[in-house]
């Protein structure tokens, strides 16, 4: 069970409602240690004085601030601590917005809030209600471990959500910070109408479990294949930009791409009207080399198999990752050096697939 890391209350108006908050997310990403090379030896950081090379203990330390090259006004803890807000027990809401007036790159953190106790769950409902009808969201700040927040609250499925802000003054002007910025498209471009027609073609619903993280999938396959003795085989680069020259012919081959069902980001949709991502889509680690892994490798063809259907896009439609995570599929020997052409000729072969083109 997850622990608050915040207990208080929410108030509007002369409403008080006592609740929990808990962190709504927490982090997959693998985490390394620092070791000596050829040893299994902790590598740990010091406090050092840069100038005497001599340890530094916790206590001998004040905090700097630089008011000019090499000169400092220093600060100490308890000086902090005399200014800092005192501890608080309220998210005090100030006012509500529309739910879209919130631009999402003032978001930084998300959490839960809970009643604060049984007794409270029927205000802790009305609110969270009020906000969904509405399309509200309730804008407060708060304290939490001596530093003060803007947060969002907002009304959740089955909960309240609250989201700490940043602060007006930390989010950058593109206009000033950014150069070489286009300007805005004339609304009756050629390429502007086939643009939004690419996109209303792949248009679909988010469903946040249809993704994963491909690089940490990748990261956890390296470490295991490292741990068992074996290799992994890097995966293609990423795609070149498209020449403006082509963007009409391109936006246009992909509308026609993404209507055939052969392809495009709005993956393909399952009898229940969802979308699962295309096939080419899939996050996956990179296939192990073939010469060093037999781990898995029933598995992979089993899910090659079950997969395949009447949908799947020709052999000659897909990319050459595509391709590539195809013939690991298939066990095709020598993948990792083959060409595009090569690979497609190789399944072609494997799969018996000829002139049809479908895959296995």
């Amino acid at each position: 069970m997850a622990r608050p890391v915040w207990s208080g209350v929410i108030t509007f108006g002369l409403v008080t409602v006592p609740v929990r908050m808990y962190a709504a997310t927490e982090d997959h990403t693998t985490h390394f240690h620092q070791l000596q090379r050829g040893t299994n030896d902790r590598v740990r950081n010091k406090r050092v004085n840069e100038r005497t090379g001599k340890s530094v203990g916790f206590d001998d330390i004040v905090k700097g601030y630089e008011i000019a090259d090499g000169e400092y006004v220093t600060v100490e803890r308890e000086e902090l601590e005399e200014i800092a807000p005192g501890k608080s027990q309220v998210i005090d809401v100030s006012g509500f917005v529309e739910a879209d007036e919130v631009d999402p790159v003032y978001y930084v953190r998300s959490y839960y809030l809970s009643p604060g106790d049984e007794k409270y769950r029927k205000p802790y409902e009305l609110l969270r209600a009020a906000l969904e009808s509405s399309a509200k969201t309730g804008i407060a700040t708060f304290v939490m471990h001596s530093k003060e927040y803007l947060v969002a609250l907002r009304a959740g499925e089955n909960v309240l959500a609250l989201h700490t802000l940043h602060w007006a003054d930390e989010v950058r002007d593109p206009e000033e910070e950014l150069s070489g910025l286009p300007g805005r498209q004339r609304s009756d471009s050629k390429e502007l109408k086939t643009a939004r027609q690419l996109i209303d073609s792949m248009s679909t619903a988010f469903h946040p479990e249809d993704y994963s993280d491909s690089y940490e999938a990748r990261v956890r396959a390296l470490v295991e294949a490292k741990a068992g003795g074996e290799e992994l085989t890097p995966e293609e680069g990423p795609p070149e930009a498209t020449n403006v020259v082509d963007l009409s012919e391109a936006l246009n081959r992909s509308i026609e791409r993404a209507r055939s069902g052969k392809g495009g980001g709005g993956g393909r949709k399952t009898g229940s009207g969802r979308r699962k991502p295309a096939t080419g889509d899939r996050t996956r680690p990179a296939k192990r080399r073939e010469s060093g892994s037999k781990s898995g490798t029933g598995a992979s063809k089993g899910r090659s198999r079950a997969g395949a259907s009447r949908n799947t896009p020709p052999l000659r439609d897909l990319s050459k990752d595509e391709l590539y995570r195809r013939a690991g599929d298939q066990g095709v020997k020598g993948r990792s050096k083959m060409t595009r052409e090569q690979l497609l000729e190789a399944l072609e072969a494997h799969t018996g697939s000829g002139s049809s083109g479908k895959a296995a």
